[in-house]
């Protein structure tokens, strides 16, 4: 039996930081000791800590009306579905709004089994989609897709993530679609091979079959471009945002086609408090920093800066790197738990992943090459 002295279920592993307030790639904690956020807060600090734009976006909002909901139009919506399909591919031209990334996912694949008329799904070994029923059943691992099965929920079919052969083969016209990460974030920011997202591309056209792009920790541009999609030159069908899209608000977005939009109908899809207007306000100023301080080039410039400097540590003490932009994995010879916990006396917060050897790092868009070089430096010394 879980047991903890808070009221809250001790169900999350919690780092030993204690933070009171956060500005840019820092937290600060009440005994005023600085942290260097190399983590983001799972990706999702896109603009930095308590960035001024969004934060006085937050508050215009909610002081001019805090909440209703979709029964309401409301024009901040609008302007926010209009600002993201703005920097997605032509193709996806239509978004509905939420509030999480399970949630955005678990719609994107209710629309593929309601626009295919089928159930069943294939999705890459590896792949992380959420906690709620239908993304347990394309989610990998034993233990989550146990929570699938007592759902009722057909199993996706699993295929490697670098066999663009056997995902070819496996999409028939049973398959209600593909889903997968072109970035996977669990396995330690593992970037897909683009002939797999090009077969996957393939196989969904000759099968008629959706494909679903899950950029929630990939997206909103993390990785070299608005949406993995671009950088990759790989347009899916739906494809999902959420973490750094109102830079720590709550809200998520599926963006699809017009041939989709136009087969859903009133009652289809709906969410009490997705596109709410202060995280829609957030959404919108975060967008506008991310275009106006040029953050999708920085994390291409400074994610190479670290991909660099971590290799020129050398192979004893660096892998191989693997992910793109700011969500990078530096595949290490010792647990990487234990190096992290190592940087953390260095006062710098970074990830793990599924994969024990290879640790996380998804800082803030506006992560610096000072900060980077702050990172490195450390790293130097924890791995020496």
């Amino acid at each position: 039996m879980l047991t903890s002295s808070s009221a809250l279920l001790p169900v999350y592993a919690q780092l030993p930081v204690h933070p009171v307030r956060g500005s840019g790639s820092w937290l600060h904690d009440a005994d005023g000791q600085a942290w260097l956020d190399a983590y983001g807060g799972h990706a999702v600090a896109a603009t930095g800590h308590c960035h001024p734009r969004v934060v006085a976006a937050i508050r215009e909002q909610a002081e001019a009306l805090l909440f209703y909901s979709t029964a309401l139009p409301h024009p901040i919506r609008e302007q926010l579905a209009s600002a993201i399909v703005a920097h997605c591919p032509p193709a996806l031209r239509k978004v509905f709004l939420v509030n999480s990334g399970a949630e955005a996912n678990e719609n994107a694949l209710h629309l593929a089994r309601k626009v295919t008329g089928r159930q069943r799904f294939v999705s890459i070994e590896g792949g992380w989609h959420g906690r709620t029923a239908a993304t347990l059943a394309v989610t990998d691992g034993e233990k989550y897709m146990a929570g699938a099965r007592r759902a009722g929920m057909p199993l996706s079919l699993k295929v490697p993530w670098n066999d663009p052969a056997t995902l070819l083969s496996a999409v028939d016209d049973t398959i209600a679609g593909v889903i997968l990460e072109p970035v996977q974030g669990l396995t330690g920011a593992r970037d897909l091979p683009v002939e797999l997202l090009r077969a996957a591309r393939t196989a969904c056209d000759r099968a008629g079959a959706m494909l679903i792009f899950d950029e929630v920790q990939c997206g909103v541009g993390r990785c070299g471009a608005f949406t993995a999609a671009e950088s990759y030159g790989v347009t899916p069908d739906l494809l999902t945002l959420a973490k750094g899209l109102a830079s720590g608000l709550p809200i998520s977005a599926v963006v699809t086609t017009d041939a989709i939009a136009a087969l859903i109908k009133s009652g289809d899809l709906g969410s009490t408090f997705g596109g709410g207007p202060v995280p829609c306000a957030a959404a919108l100023a975060t967008l506008a920093v991310i275009d106006d301080e040029k953050l999708i080039e920085n994390a291409v410039t400074v994610g190479n800066h670290l991909r660099e400097g971590a290799l020129a540590l050398g192979p004893k003490k660096i892998v191989s790197t693997q992910g793109r932009g700011l969500l990078l994995g530096l595949r290490l010879h010792r647990p990487a738990v234990e190096v992290q916990t190592a940087l953390l006396r260095h006062q710098i917060i970074t990830g793990t992943s599924s994969d024990p050897q290879v640790l996380r790092l998804m800082p803030p868009l506006s992560f610096s090459i000072s900060e980077a070089e702050l990172l490195l430096l450390a790293l130097a010394q924890v791995l020496s």
